[in-house]
């Protein structure tokens, strides 16, 4: 009886099931990152992004989660293809929710690029987005350097097919990186992949852990962001330098490594293997100061050594100055002593083992 429940239970496991091939974490946008004249409402508004794993069958995610009204697409495609929402053309997003466009066929390539276009109706005063596109939309002919409304694309794709999902603040969103050259760390460790892994990039620039920042903090957007895709099995986890940059609260560290435990807890209650990241060097920053590096030290240490991570991605190492272990080496510093640059993004992904993501 045991070896045929067994099969019974194999046999019941679907061929193919939805996977994220790219995503971003969506914020309310800030006053000096909104759509530029002549905004969104009434215009048509061309975004591209790089997406990871290939299918034949997709789907693409749209959110109002921010707004305070509701948003009307009166048409969206996907290079030549045009989308429906509940086989109509066009969809109205009520304030705080987010849609899915009905699926369809589409013969995705892995690593490409694709361009969504989307003519709105009217849109509300606040919008939904994605500040740290890095890369180049148009906007009735104006360049911007944002994402908005547009927060995912799934492809069906085989049984065994998992996603890589980052929580992170800047320097995973890709600051320093090249506008429209997709050289964050998470793509070029998406390039170095050999697997059926799609890698889904969750940072958000100016992002915190515990509290302020810029964007909702990990600790509130961990269920929808990690725990909210659809085929989840590794988180890597790079946050918490914003937090010790402007705390003075002798507990900051114990706080964060407090936060981290639960992000832990919660991904393995779902069957999620949790790599942690050191935080990386910030001397001479606007961060930089003794209380502070001892905070990051404190935090580094319980990463490396706790054990409480099923594994550590110690990217730290490999951009930090030898000789200055507090600084990021000159060769892969953008110059605010912070955030690596293209360079330093391609040595964090290269320090990575890439056996920790076998299926």
């Amino acid at each position: 009886m045991v070896v045929f429940f067994t099969a019974l239970r194999l046999a019941a496991q679907p061929a193919e099931h939805w996977v994220g091939t790219w995503g971003c974490a969506p914020q309310l946008t800030e006053p000096t990152n909104m759509p530029p004249a002549p905004g969104l409402s009434g215009n048509t508004l061309r975004q591209t992004v790089r997406t990871t794993i290939g299918g034949a069958r997709l789907r693409l995610h749209f959110s109002n989660l921010f707004g305070d009204g509701p948003l009307t697409m009166k048409s969206v495609r996907l290079n030549d293809t045009a989308l429906a929402f509940h086989g109509a053309a066009s969809a109205t997003i009520p304030a705080g929710e987010a849609i899915v466009s009905d699926p369809f066929d589409y013969e995705l390539a892995p690593m490409s690029d694709l361009a969504i276009t989307i003519r709105f109706g009217d849109v509300p005063a606040k919008v939904t987005g994605h500040p740290g596109s890095r890369s180049t939309s148009l906007l009735q002919g104006a360049k911007v350097t944002h994402w908005y409304v547009l927060t995912g694309i799934d492809v069906l794709a085989p049984a065994g097919t998992s996603e890589i999902v980052v929580l992170g603040d800047s320097v995973t969103d890709g600051r320093g990186s090249t506008t429209d050259g997709n050289d964050r760390w998470t793509d070029d460790l998406a390039r170095r992949l050999r697997a059926p892994i799609s890698v889904l990039n969750e940072g958000l620039g100016g992002n915190a852990v515990l509290a302020g920042g810029l964007g909702p903090p990990a600790v509130l957007r961990f269920d929808r962001d990690v725990l909210g895709q659809n085929a989840p099995r590794w988180l890597i986890v790079l946050e918490g330098v914003n937090d010790i940059g402007v705390s003075y609260s002798p507990s900051i560290a114990a706080d964060l490594i407090a936060a981290y435990g639960q992000f832990i807890e919660k991904a393995h209650a779902h069957n999620i293997r949790v790599y942690g990241v050191p935080i990386l060097p910030f001397g001479k920053s606007m961060y930089s100061s003794p209380e502070h590096e001892a905070a990051r030290q404190t935090v580094n240490e319980w990463i490396r050594t706790s054990g409480k991570f099923d594994a550590v991605i110690d990217m730290d190492s490999a951009v930090h100055d030898p000789t200055e272990p507090s600084n990021l080496l000159a060769a892969y510093d953008t110059g605010d002593h912070l955030h690596p640059n293209a360079a330093g993004y391609q040595k964090m992904a290269d320090a990575i083992d890439l056996s920790l993501f076998k299926p």
